[in-house]
């Protein structure tokens, strides 16, 4: 006599009715989700009589022209003395202020070759001289 084994189902994760579920969640989420504007603080700063003290820091401007030459206080200057140029423009100042005032066409490697020159030259405080845009109304 032959016995037939019971055939025992594979079972099965029909994930249909969960995407659904979750396509329905995500539905409610998007529509009951209120959009809010943050808006600026509006504050009314405190004001003082007092005039702003003018502190006067030593300023060494250090010009970079568009094909990358250099020049320190309108001198054109040679970029391996660079270093030693800006502590003698120094004198000896704690903390003079290195002014770059870069061409906007001017290298990158030139702007940073100045500002690895100060740091040799153990000048910290360094700052980019800007001009403001002509707005076109």
């Amino acid at each position: 006599m032959k016995f037939r084994r019971a055939f025992i189902e594979e079972p099965e994760l029909n994930l249909i009715p969960m995407i659904d579920v979750m396509l329905v969640v995500l539905i409610f989420l998007a529509v009951s989700t209120t959009f809010s504007r943050f808006s600026q603080l509006q504050i009314v700063l405190p004001s003082a009589d007092a005039d702003r003290p003018q502190t006067h820091l030593q300023e060494i401007q250090v010009a970079v022209t568009a094909d990358g030459r250099f020049a320190i206080d309108r001198a054109i200057v040679d970029p391996q003395a660079l270093p030693e140029l800006l502590r003698a423009a120094a004198q000896g100042n704690s903390a003079p202020l290195v002014v770059i005032n870069a061409d906007a066409q001017s290298p990158h490697q030139a702007v940073v070759t100045v500002m690895e020159a100060a740091r040799l030259a153990g000048l910290t405080h360094l700052s980019f001289a800007t001009q403001r845009r002509a707005t076109a109304r």
